[in-house]
């Protein structure tokens, strides 16, 4: 049997969604709460229904009572109490909306490549660009900070006491590594020189 082999477009549609799903994290924990809340409550009613058909005194709420007072809600309890539930029920349902329409974003970049997806670690990513302005500062490694987020590089720099940095020399450096990266989404960079300077060795 022969395989046909994946045309261009859709070798591309295809390392496009091992793209996004490596830079986009996974919905599975909420999936899983779900599940096991959904579980727990069927468990409950379960329970309770067993224990009703016996003519047993119910476990936590007797089934017909709980109908009852739901169905005379709002004016079945007091206000505060209905309140807050109201409110925590908001919350969770709010938590899961949003889980599902935003995915969210895992601290990486994705790096051009014609044959393969590749996928980087902003905190690779940070540890080059410190280097690369280390370089441009003329300082040591622990005088340089760099952190990396979606959309903004932050660069901050102590200079060495004595000795001017430029920062729009450090800015044109690290902008230019990002360059060559050619990461996606192209983050902007923002250089923040310390007014205190650190004692040479």
């Amino acid at each position: 049997m022969s395989v046909e082999p994946l045309s261009v477009d859709d070798e591309r549609r295809f390392l496009d969604e091992v793209t996004r799903r490596e830079l986009t994290p996974s919905r599975s924990f909420a999936a899983l709460l779900a599940g096991i809340l959904v579980i727990l409550l069927c468990v409950y009613l379960m329970l309770e229904s067993v224990l009703a058909f016996f003519r047993l005194p119910g476990w936590l709420i007797d089934p017909d009572r709980a109908l009852d007072w739901i169905a005379t809600l709002p004016g079945g309890g007091p206000a505060p109490v209905l309140a807050l539930g109201g409110a925590v029920l908001a919350m969770v349902g709010l938590f899961f909306l949003l889980g599902a329409v935003f995915p969210g974003r895992r601290a990486r970049h994705s790096m051009p490549h014609p044959a393969m997806a590749v996928v980087v670690d902003d905190e690779v990513v940070a540890s080059t660009l410190a280097r690369r302005a280390r370089l441009a500062a003329n300082v040591s490694s622990a005088q340089v900070m760099v952190t990396v987020a979606q959309s903004q590089v932050v660069v901050n720099v102590r200079p060495t006491s004595g000795l001017r940095v430029t920062p729009d020399a450090v800015e044109r450096a690290v902008t230019d590594e990002l360059g060559n990266m050619g990461l996606e989404p192209r983050p902007g960079v923002t250089v923040n020189i310390a007014s205190t300077g650190v004692v040479g060795a």
